[in-house]
């Protein structure tokens, strides 16, 4: 499936992005045919910009079902399920729902279990809700060999005490919007975690995540958008979209003083190896 993409010679791959949350207004509702239909644009668009793959990431059970419809509907959009921390208030329901996609994890094209993780942003946060949840859900991650998608947010040390749990059992794992130090960085690089980086290494007062990028082994470093959510700069206040992996491919590559083909090709390479995307 892959290899038509690849001929191309210039590939980028998104590795976390919300399309399904795009094209409708309201969280938590099936996608309807005319908003699927929608979807082919995005895509489209996002092809036209070099960016040859998508993965779509869960963060509950309509939008779940919701990633994997949208893989299913995209040759080259794959799915992730999985359970965000905010979203943890009927987890056990949902993973439930989880395990069974993950059963027919091939033909449902799902290449990874999140997001999910610790986030103590909201005043209301349940931490030993969540931190059961985020276990849970390595644990399906471990159990079906797939890609650990983590969110953290506010939580550095909450994060860091689940995941050291299983760092010799986890060899698949992103840290997703990376937005930590150096310390932690060095931390779960030091365990083969990638560092997904977005749109926020643009903004002006980002200094702490651009001098870590800048440094960072390319190895761990995979490339996302999250949108609808966190635009480059430039695009401020509007909507996010998987074509601008590009704009964040070449701000990184005049950080780093490389050319922008070598930051799309080790990116792309780290994230056909993350999400096992070559056995599809």
């Amino acid at each position: 499936m892959l290899s038509s993409t690849r001929a191309r010679g210039f590939m980028l791959i998104d590795t976390h992005c919300h399309i399904n949350m795009m094209v409708k207004k309201e969280f938590d509702v099936p996608l309807q045919s005319s908003e699927l239909i929608a979807t082919d644009t995005i895509v489209e668009q996002a092809h036209a910009h070099d960016v040859s793959i998508i993965i779509n990431v869960g963060t509950r059970h309509v939008e779940n079902s919701n990633c994997i419809a949208l893989a299913q509907r995209h040759k080259n959009v794959f799915a992730t399920v999985g359970i965000h921390p905010n979203d943890s208030d009927e987890w056990q329901d949902d993973l439930k729902a989880m395990k069974m996609w993950v059963l027919n994890k091939k033909e449902n094209k799902i290449v990874g279990i999140g997001e999910c993780g610790m986030d103590r942003y909201y005043p209301n946060h349940n931490l030993i809700r969540q931190r059961d949840a985020f276990k849970a859900q390595i644990e399906l991650a471990l159990e079906n060999n797939l890609a650990l998608v983590v969110h953290s947010r506010e939580a550095y040390d909450e994060t860091l005490t689940i995941l050291e749990e299983y760092k010799n059992n986890i060899t698949r794992a992103v840290m997703h919007c990376f937005s930590y130090d150096q310390a932690f960085a060095d931390i779960v690089t030091s365990w083969n975690f990638m560092l997904g980086i977005g749109g926020t290494i643009t903004y002006p007062k980002n200094n702490a995540l651009r001098s870590i990028v800048q440094s960072m082994n390319i190895n761990n470093l995979v490339l996302e958008t999250d949108a609808p959510f966190l635009p480059i700069q430039s695009m401020r206040g509007k909507q996010n979209h998987p074509q601008y992996i590009k704009e964040i491919a070449q701000f990184i590559a005049e950080l780093r003083g490389e050319p922008l083909k070598s930051i799309a090709k080790n990116t792309t390479s780290n994230s056909l190896a993350l999400f096992d995307l070559q056995s599809f």
